[in-house]
């Protein structure tokens, strides 16, 4: 071996001492000499002098760590922040909204009987529903799937979420999902935020929206429609019906226009009520996990979009004579290739559903009209606190159940389903006939009122009379 010695030139090592970067300059030093460092756990470290030099910038790693998993925390503490904020303001909205139903249920001043839905909120009213909706899919019987078709169906044996089945069942038997080429989620969603948007009056609630979509489901099916109508056609007078009263305040027309309300004041006294009801049906619509007509053909859209307008407008009961006089200049001699005849048609369906409840069984009738004299009685209070004009028929006081519904069923809905007849010759039996039948059970009642109310004014008539003999 010989005795020369080889040696490297000094380098820098650079240490982290106490967390600071520090230069050491090394010394020279032979082959195969060591040199040991000792870590901070007290480990023997051993660095080969052959080892390149290393760079300041090796230390920085725990410092870049350390920065990056402050950042994360403050970005997580954003989150959480900004979070926070979101749940707050959807409190915010819930509590307007109770606030606002409570100063309505409370009979504030007439201005402030504005609707659930208001135009001017930020926002939309239907919560986005990204989920699977959560009502149960009731599988539905075979007897059910027939008494669905027939106006005898009893309605009020059912709960909401069964009503949505049979809903979302109206849709998929008639092929409307298949030929609106609805996603059958969105479906769900569209039935479920109808649902949360009809409020919870004694009449005017979604279980009325129910026995309407019910009967055109009925109508469709007893008046064979499908061989007659477009599916087209059918889509609108199901989603029409389904639509047709949603966000309902439980106070009429006549009301809102006589009480100045917002709704009065925003539609120029031109059928509010109908025309909101039509503008939260597109409010709704307008929600992309709403859209059952998302996938149709924006110019077809349009014109659906315009025809279930008319439909909806068409159940302002202000318009009865002028519809039911259109449609009998046509029924004689109806074209189903005539636009014109079909919309009118569609026009005259719509209202002969809504306001059907006396074709059905007595015992499922009867308790509709206590709901709707119910209402009536609560508006008319309201008016009679306000000042404002007092329908009779709408007076607790000088109405009674027989004198409501004879006067109805005679001049209003007797007339309109016989005309329907003369197009379609089978409802006679199914649905003109409980109508009269319907008739005559009011005018026994009244009959049996009349008596009693007889029999009680000759009663104190005669003890008047006694009384004075008396005397």
């Amino acid at each position: 071996m010989g005795s020369s010695s080889s040696s490297y030139g000094p380098k820098a090592i650079y240490l982290d001492v106490d967390g600071k970067v520090q230069k050491v300059s090394s010394v020279p030093v032979k082959m195969n000499t060591a040199i040991m460092l000792v870590d901070s756990e007290g480990a023997l470290v051993s660095i080969d002098p052959t080892m390149p030099t290393n760079s300041a910038k090796a230390f920085r790693i725990n410092e870049l760590k350390t920065e990056v998993t402050n950042r994360l925390a403050m970005l997580e503490k954003r989150v959480e922040l900004e979070g926070l904020k979101v749940v707050e303001i959807e409190k915010c909205k819930n509590d307007l909204k109770k606030l606002r139903d409570e100063m309505t249920s409370r009979g504030g001043a007439r201005v402030n009987c504005s609707c659930k839905y208001n135009f001017s909120d930020d926002g939309k009213k239907v919560t986005p529903r990204r989920d699977v909706p959560n009502y149960p899919k009731y599988t539905l019987s075979q007897e059910t799937v027939e008494a669905l078709k027939k106006p005898t169906f009893d309605v009020w044996h059912w709960e909401h979420n069964e009503m949505l089945s049979c809903l979302e069942y109206m849709y998929h038997d008639l092929g409307l999902v298949k030929e609106f080429n609805m996603n059958p989620i969105t479906l769900k969603r569209w039935l479920l935020a109808i649902q949360e948007n009809y409020r919870n009056n004694p009449f005017h609630n979604f279980r009325h929206c129910f026995c309407v979509s019910q009967m055109m489901y009925g109508m469709i099916h007893l008046c064979n429609l499908q061989e007659k109508l477009t599916l087209t056609d059918i889509g609108i007078l199901m989603t029409a019906a389904v639509c047709h009263d949603l966000d309902h305040p439980g106070y009429n027309n006549t009301y809102q226009i006589n009480a100045r309300t917002e709704l009065a004041v925003r539609y120029n006294d031109i059928s509010p009520l109908e025309n909101h009801h039509c503008a939260v049906a597109f409010q709704i619509l307008s929600l992309p996990e709403c859209n059952i007509f998302a996938n149709v053909d924006p110019e077809a859209f349009k014109q659906i979009r315009q025809a279930i307008i008319t439909l909806i407008l068409a159940t302002d009961m202000a318009r009865h004579g002028e519809i039911l006089d259109s449609f009998k200049q046509k029924v004689d001699n109806f074209d189903f290739t005539n636009e014109e005849h079909v919309t009118c048609l569609k026009m005259v369906l719509i209202k002969c559903c809504d306001i059907s409840n006396e074709v059905r069984p007595t015992e499922v009738a009867e308790p509709w009209v206590d709901c709707l004299l119910e209402e009536y009685f609560m508006q008319s209070d309201r008016e009679k606190s306000e000042g404002l004009p007092v329908a009779p028929f709408m007076d607790r006081d000088k109405v009674t159940k027989p004198t409501a519904q004879i006067g109805f069923i005679k001049f209003v809905l007797i007339p309109m389903f016989e005309t329907v007849m003369k197009l379609f010759p089978q409802i006679e039996e199914i649905m003109v006939q409980p109508l009269r039948d319907s008739r005559d059970h009011y005018e026994e009642l009244k009959q049996i009122d009349d008596a009693m109310t007889e029999k009680k004014k000759t009663e104190n008539m005669s003890l008047g009379g006694k009384k004075n003999k008396s005397n």
